[in-house]
This record gives structure tokens, sequence and C-alpha cells, in this order.
């Protein structure tokens, strides 16, 4: 955010390699959602288009833009009829947890493809960009993938409460859901969710460069 007013020029180049790393974010988060629902037994994604590599259609342009100033964002909700699942606490849990496990499946990926162009000194023109998108793509996508684990809906972690606690709190959690996005648009433009999503960033981070050094 600083380098909007510090350096206007560094700031454009950084938003020309996010852009791309965000788009295959939000993209393969919510058509993760909607083939997990999809197989379940919820078409709902599927009639209403979603289940494309279409970004257009999966972007909140709120959550974007909170992805690209603060480093945390979130994207348009696929949308799920849980009366269309067979087990449907436990269906949602697992529709729910489908975004950020590919949001980490693709920043791995992410990761191996940077490591592998770390050596290629040849067509520097390309290779220096496409390396710098790669960076993004692993850095945007654990962003995205912890940040929707808060259990706070309308986020994903919140569509496993109702999996881990006891019937008798599914009131309250309801009740939770209607005031949700206000704290949760407080919490990311206050800066608090850096103090829990940032070092949960940071152990996933390691984590997935550790397994990739097995790897390259």
């Amino acid at each position: 955010m600083t380098d909007l007013f510090s350096d206007p020029s560094r700031f454009l180049v950084r938003l020309a390699l996010q852009l791309p790393a965000l788009l295959l974010a939000v993209t393969i988060h919510e058509l993760a959602h909607g083939l997990v629902a999809d197989r379940l037994g919820d078409p709902t994604a599927r009639l209403r288009g979603r289940l494309t590599l279409n970004p257009l259609p999966h972007i909140d342009p709120l959550g974007a833009l909170a992805l690209i100033l603060v480093g945390f964002g979130w994207a348009k909700p696929v949308p799920v009829n849980a009366y269309n699942l067979r087990h449907p606490v436990r269906d949602m849990a697992a529709v729910a947890a489908a975004g950020p496990l590919a949001n980490f499946v693709v920043a791995f990926l992410g990761l191996v493809l940077y490591r592998l162009l770390v050596p290629v000194t040849a067509m520097p023109i390309v290779v220096e960009p496409l390396r710098n998108v790669m960076a993004m793509v692993f850095l945007l996508n654990v962003g995205l993938g912890v940040f929707n684990l808060i259990p706070l809906p309308p986020l994903d972690g919140g569509h496993f409460l109702p999996y881990f606690f006891p019937r008798a709190s599914w009131g309250a959690i309801h009740k939770l859901e209607q005031y949700g996005p206000i704290i949760l648009i407080l919490a990311v433009f206050s800066g608090v969710t850096r103090y829990v999503v940032g070092p949960a960033i940071a152990l996933v981070q390691s984590a997935l460069i550790s397994l990739s050094r097995l790897i390259v």
C-alpha cells in the first residue's frame, strides 16, 4: 500500500505481477468449492455457470482490492445448497475445505516452478517476469488459503464451525453469520487480521518451502 504513494511505478509493476496470480488464486479457489459440491450432490454452482476457469464470475471487487492492498482477501462465494448434499453438515465442511486446499496445491506448484526457473539464465526478458509471477502465485495462494480458514462466516473457516461444534451451538453460529461480514471488514482494514493470519501464513510458507526442497 505504501508503494502507491511513495513509488507509484513500483506499485504498478507489482500490480501487473499480482493480477495474473490473483485471478488464478480466486478462480481455482471457487472452482474447487463448486466441483466438490457438485460431486457431493449439489449442482447449484454448475447450473449457475460457476464451474468455469473464467475468473470474472468468481471475483469479488472488495475482496480483490483487499488482497492487493493488505495481502488478505476473498472471492465471490460459489452458491451451495446444503439441502442437496447427501450429508449436509459433513459435506459442507468438505466443500469449505476444498477452496483453501486447492490454493495450497497451486501455491506449491507455483513454488516448484519458481525454484525450477531460478537457475535459468537464458531469455531473461521472459524468464524474469515469469519467475516473479510464480512468486506471486505462491504468496497470494498461501495468503488466500490461510485467510479463508479464519473461523468467521462468510469465510470458509466459518463453514467448519457447525461440523466441529455441538448442534446446540448452531443457533449462535447462525447469528454470527449475520454480523460476520461486518466484523471481517473491520478486522481486515484495521490490521487486526495480521496478528492472526500473518504467523499462520509464515508457517504454511515454511512448510511448503521445505516440501519443495524434496523435489527441486
